[in-house]
C-alpha cells in the first residue's frame, strides 16, 4: 500500500494505483474524458491535470508514489483542465452540449462553468444509423479511442479503428462501410464508454449509460447464458429504456452481449401471451384464470384417478428461478405424490452433474471463475464462448492475449481457436479417446503429481493400465488429431503453473458425454491442479442457460431432491418430508425421454411444461410431438405461442426473468438475485403464482408464499443452501454455494479439505472410449454438429423479436468447400439437410471453419426442423441426447419435387 496527500488529505491506495484513483478516492471529481477504469490509461485528452509536487501531470498515467503531494484544487490547474475541456468543446457542433445532452462531456462543461454556446463547430461528417444497436454521430467523435480499446481490450473483438488525420481522426469500423455491416457482435461496450455520445443506443435509452446513476434502475441477473451478468433495468413508465451492464458486476465487471443488452424487445411483442388460452372443439380460445387453472386441476385429478400419481410428470426450466423450481419439484412431490419431475438440464449439463459427481463429489464447477485472471494456461473444451458466453469469451481471450497459452479442442475453427497456441479438432463423438491420449502424455512424461494423487486421488492404476493403449499415434487414428499436436497441448498443460479447464455442451451431448466429462476431468487430478492446491483452476463447465445450475440445484429433477439428496437415500428423503410435512415416493421418477415415451404409450396422462418449448428445441421433434399429442392432458407455461404451445390443452400465459422476483444460480455456482424490473403484460404471471394457483385448486397448501420464504425453506432440505437468503444477497450481491450457515463465507473454491466423495478422494475413470450412436455412411455421408450463434438464444422465441433479427435473420448451414462442391451447393442457396430421422431447411454458408465431412447449425429457428433431424441416441448414464453426432446428406432445396 502507498500513502500519499491529496488536497491535504491522506489516502491509502494499492501500489500501481494512479493519482487520479488517489483524487477519487477523496471525492474529488476530475474529468477524463479519454479515461474508462476497465481499460488501459491513455492520457491523451490532457482534462485531469493536476499538481504533484509542484509539476503539472496527467492524473490518469501518473502512478502514486509514497509522500507524494497532489493538488487538485489549485486555481491555474483548474483553469488548465478548463481550458483542454473548452478546446474539446469548441470542435464540436452545438448539440453535443444541448440541454438534452447527457454525455461526460457535457457534465464537465457544465461543472466547469463552461456555457453551451461553446461547441461552435459545424455537422459535416454525417451520421451512421444502419446498426440497430449502435448509432454513429461522427461530429461529437473527439477521437479518444475509448470505443476503441474496449472493443479491443476488454471485449476482444478488434471490429473499431480510428480513421483519418488530424481534426478529421473518427472512430469507424475496422472493415470499413457501414458499421452493421462490420465484425461488431453488439456488446455495447462502445456506446457504454463513449464520453461525447458520439455512440448512442437508438429508442428511449439514448444517452444513458453504466456511469450514470439514474434512480428509475433496477439490478438483476441476466436471463440469457449461465454467465450471470448483474445488469440494470432503466425504466420508464413501466417500460424497460435501457440495460446496462453493471459496473460492479461480480462476474461481468460492466460487460455485457447483444442479448443482455439489448434483446429485451420480446417484453412488447404484440405476440406476447396476455391471457390464458384453453382447447375447445380443437381450437385454442382465451380464457380466464379462474377457468384455466379449473381445468388443469381438473385434468390433474383424471390423471391421478385413471393411472395413479406415475401418470403425472412435469419439465420444469432452466429459464426459471430457483424458487420457482423449488415450488415446482415440491408440488409434484408432496401434492401429486411422484418424482416425475425433470428440467432441461437433461438436454445440455445433466453428464456435467453425473460427471462431477462421480469424479469430486459436488454437482458443480470446481472453482470460481476469477480465478481464471491467474491462470498460466487454458483448455477450452467443446464449447465456444465468444459467442454462446461473449463475457466468458471475451475474459478468456483477454487472459490469453497476456501470456496465457491456450488450447482449444473444438472440431469448428471458430472463436477462441483462432487465436489459440494449438487447436486440437477431434471427429465429432471421439472426445474420450482424445483425453485419454492427453492424459497417456500426462503420465508418460512424468507431468503428474504422485503426492497429490497417492494422498487424495484413487483409480490410478486402473487408468494407467487403459491409457497404454491410448499413445498419441493411436489416438490421432480414432480422433484425426495429429499425434504432435497431442503432445504439444499435454506439454503445455502438462508444465503450466497454473492449468484451467473449461468446457461446453461439446462434451457432454454424446452418447458417451457422462465419460467425457470424467475423463477430461482426470487431467487436473493428474496434475494435481484441483482441490484448493493452489496449482490450478480445477474444472468449470460452461452452462447455457441462465439457471442450468439453478433447477439442478433446487432438485428439479427424477432422482435427486433439493441439495442432491437421493431420493433412494432414507436420509436425504426424511429431511424433506420433516420440513415439507408429507410422504416422498421412494423410486426415482421418469426423465424427460421417458416422459415422452410413456405418453406415446398411453401410461402418461398429464404433463406440465414451464417454459421450454420441446418441439422446438427436444432431439427427434416429430416424435416429442406424437407424445404430446397422445398425451390427455397437456399444460404449457409459456411467453409465446410456440410450437410446443400448439399441442398444449391448456396456455398459461407467464412473466419472463425481467418482470419476476427469485434468484438464478450462475455456471460457477453463484447465487445472484433476480427483481422485477416491469410488470408482465395483461393477465401474466410469475411460474411461482400459476403453481401455487395450481396446488391451491387441488386443495393443497404449499407453504413458502414468496420467493423469499421459498429459498429459506429450501436451505432446511438441502443444508448446503443453509446460509443463503434474499437478504444477504440484497447485501453481499453473490454468494456461492454451498453455504451452510449465514454467519459463513460460500465456497467458491471447492474440496480444500477433502473431496464430497464417500471416501473423501478425487476418482480418477479409466472409461474405454465407445463410438458414437450414429457415424457416416455412404447414404448419409456427413455429420451434423448443432449449436448456438452469438446473436441468437436457444429456440429464438426472445432474440428473434428485436433488433437481432436483422443482425442474424435465417439459420445457416456451414460447410467446407470440397462438401459443397460435391453437393453442388454455392454459398448462399437454400439446402435441403436430410438424415434418418427427419428434414431440414436451410441456407448454405461455405467457408473453412469446419473440416470436410462435417457441418454445422444452430437451433434458433424452429420453423428450419433442425431438431427434427437428431437422433434419439443419448448418454447411457443422463439421456442427454447426442446433438453433436448425426448422420445427414443435402441436396439443392430447388430439386425438391
Amino acid at each position: 500500500m502507498t500513502w500519499l496527500q491529496v488536497d491535504g488529505a491522506s489516502v491509502e491506495l494499492p501500489a500501481g494505483s494512479s493519482l487520479l484513483d488517489a483524487a477519487r478516492a477523496t471525492g474529488a471529481d476530475l474529468p477524463s474524458l479519454c479515461h474508462d477504469a476497465r481499460l488501459r490509461p491513455a492520457g491523451s485528452c490532457r482534462t485531469c491535470l493536476v499538481r504533484a509536487d509542484g509539476r503539472t501531470v496527467a492524473a490518469c498515467v501518473t502512478p502514486v508514489t509514497p509522500g507524494l503531494t497532489v493538488d487538485t484544487t489549485d486555481e491555474d490547474i483548474r483553469n488548465l483542465r478548463r481550458d483542454a475541456i473548452a478546446l474539446i468543446a469548441s470542435e464540436l457542433p452545438p448539440h453535443a452540449l444541448s440541454d438534452s445532452a447527457h454525455s461526460e462531456l457535457a457534465e464537465a462543461c457544465r461543472n466547469s462553468g463552461i456555457p453551451a454556446d461553446a461547441a461552435a463547430g459545424y455537422p459535416t461528417r454525417g451520421r451512421d444509423e444502419s446498426h440497430p444497436y449502435v448509432h454513429l454521430d461522427r461530429d461529437l467523435c473527439i477521437a479518444c479511442g475509448r470505443c476503441v480499446r474496449m472493443c479491443a481490450d476488454v471485449q476482444g473483438t478488434f471490429a473499431l479503428t480510428l480513421a483519418g488525420r488530424g481534426a478529421d481522426t473518427v472512430v469507424a469500423p475496422g472493415t470499413g462501410g457501414p458499421w452493421a455491416a462490420s465484425d461488431c457482435v453488439s456488446c455495447g461496450g462502445c456506446v457504454d464508454t463513449c464520453p461525447t455520445g458520439a455512440l448512442t443506443q437508438p429508442g428511449p435509452g439514448q444517452g444513458l449509460t453504466s456511469r450514470q446513476a439514474p434512480t428509475d434502475r433496477v439490478r438483476t441477473t441476466c436471463g440469457y447464458c449461465g454467465v450471470g451478468c448483474a445488469l440494470d433495468v432503466v425504466v420508464r413508465e413501466d417500460r424497460v429504456a435501457a440495460v446496462l451492464p453493471a459496473r460492479d458486476g461480480p462476474v461481468n465487471r460492466g460487460h455485457a452481449c447483444v442479448k443482455g443488452r439489448f434483446a429485451y424487445g420480446y417484453l412488447s411483442s404484440a405476440e406476447r401471451l396476455t391471457e390464458p388460452l384453453v382447447r375447445e372443439g380443437g381450437e385454442l380460445r382465451p380464457a380466464t384464470w379462474d377457468e384455466a387453472v379449473t381445468r388443469v386441476a381438473d385434468g390433474l385429478r383424471a390423471a391421478l384417478r385413471d393411472g395413479g400419481p406415475a401418470a403425472v410428470a412435469a419439465i420444469s426450466s432452466a429459464r426459471a428461478t430457483n424458487e420457482e423450481n423449488y415450488l415446482v419439484q415440491k408440488f409434484l412431490r408432496t401434492v401429486i405424490g411422484t418424482n416425475n419431475v425433470d428440467n432441461c438440464s437433461r438436454l445440455c449439463h445433466a453428464p456435467s452433474a453425473a460427471g462431477l459427481t462421480a469424479s469430486f463429489g459436488h454437482a458443480g464447477g470446481t472453482d470460481p471463475f476469477d480465478d481464471v485472471e491467474t491462470a498460466d494456461c487454458l483448455l477450452v473444451v467443446g464449447a465456444n464462448p465468444v459467442e454462446a458466453h461473449p463475457v466468458v469469451g471475451a475474459r478468456l481471450l483477454q487472459r490469453a492475449l497476456a501470456g496465457a497459452s491456450l488450447i482449444v479442442a473444438d472440431p469448428r475453427a471458430v472463436g477462441l481457436a483462432r487465436h489459440a497456441d494449438v487447436h486440437l479438432r477431434p471427429r465429432p463423438g471421439t472426445n474420450v479417446a482424445l483425453f485419454h491420449g492427453l492424459a497417456h502424455v500426462l503420465v508418460d512424461e512424468g507431468m503428474t503429481d504422485p503426492d497429490f494423487l497417492h494422498d487424495r486421488a484413487t483409480g490410478l492404476d486402473e487408468l494407467v493400465d487403459l491409457l497404454g493403449d491410448h499413445p498419441p499415434e493411436r489416438v490421432a487414428g480414432i480422433t484425426g488429431v495429429p499425434a504432435d499436436d497431442i503432445r504439444r497441448a499435454a506439454r503445455l498443460y502438462g508444465r503450466a503453473e497454473r492449468p484451467a479447464v473449461l468446457y461446453g455442451l461439446g462434451v457432454t451431448e454424446h452418447l458417451h458425454g457422462t465419460d467425457g466429462v470424467r475423463t477430461l476431468a482426470n487431467l487436473p487430478i493428474l496434475r494435481g491442479a484441483v482441490g484448493g492446491t493452489g496449482r490450478g483452476f480445477g474444472i468449470s463447465p460452461l452452462r447455457g442457460q441462465n439457471n442450468v445450475q439453478g433447477a439442478s440445484d433446487m432438485g428439479a429433477l427424477p432422482d435427486l431432491l433439493p441439495g442432491y439428496g437421493r431420493v433412494t437415500d432414507p436420509e436425504a428423503r426424511a429431511r424433506a418430508e420433516t420440513v415439507w410435512g408429507r410422504p416422498i415416493p421412494e423410486q426415482p421418477g421418469m426423465r424427460i425421454p421417458e416422459m415422452f415415451a410413456a405418453a406415446r404409450e398411453g401410461r402418461l396422462r398429464a404433463l406440465w411444461i414451464i417454459g421450454e418449448d420441446v418441439c422446438a428445441t427436444d432431439p427427434d421433434s416429430r416424435r416429442v410431438a406424437e407424445a404430446l399429442d397422445a398425451c390427455p392432458l397437456v399444460v404449457v407455461n409459456e411467453l409465446f405461442l410456440g410450437e410446443t404451445a400448439h399441442h398444449a390443452d391448456v396456455v398459461l400465459p407467464v412473466a419472463s426473468w425481467l418482470e419476476k422476483d427469485g434468484t438464478f444460480v450462475n455456471f460457477d455456482r453463484r447465487f445472484q438475485r433476480v427483481r422485477p424490473a416491469v410488470s408482465p403484460p395483461g393477465t401474466a404471471r410469475s411460474d411461482f403464482e400459476v403453481v401455487h394457483a395450481v396446488a391451491g385448486a387441488l386443495g393443497a397448501d404449499l407453504g413458502c408464499s414468496t420467493p423469499a420464504t421459498a429459498l429459506a425453506e429450501c436451505g432446511r432440505v438441502a443444508p448446503r443452501f443453509a446460509g443463503l437468503s434474499h437478504q444477504r444477497l440484497d447485501r453481499e450481491g453473490a454468494v456461492p454455494w454451498p453455504c451452510p450457515a449465514p454467519d459463513r463465507p460460500g465456497e467458491s473454491t471447492l474440496y480444500v479439505d477433502e473431496f464430497a466423495t464417500p471416501d473423501g478422494r478425487a476418482h480418477l475413470s479409466a472409461a474405454p472410449y465407445l463410438p458414437p450412436g450414429e457415424e457416416p455412411d455412404q447414404d448419409y455421408p456427413l455429420v451434423l454438429v448443432t449449436g448456438r450463434r452469438w446473436a441468437h438464444y436457444n429456440s429464438g422465441s426472445m432474440t428473434r423479436r428485436g433488433g437481432n433479427l436483422l443482425l442474424d435473420a435465417f439459420d445457416h448451414l456451414d460447410l467446407h468447400p470440397e462438401d459443397a462442391a460435391r453437393f453442388g451447393l454455392r454459398d448462399g442457396t437454400p439446402v435441403t439437410v436430410e438424415s434418418r430421422h427427419g428434414r431440414a431447411r436451410l441456407v448454405a454458408r461455405v467457408g473453412t471453419e469446419l473440416a470436410p465431412g462435417q457441418v454445422f447449425c444452430a437451433f434458433h429457428f424452429p420453423a428450419s426442423g433442425v431438431n427434427s433431424l437428431t437422433s434419439q441416441h443419448a448418454d447411457a448414464v443422463t439421456s442427454c441426447p447426442e446433438y453433436k453426432v448425426t448422420a445427414v446428406r443435402l441436396r439443392p432445396t430447388a430439386s425438391d419435387g
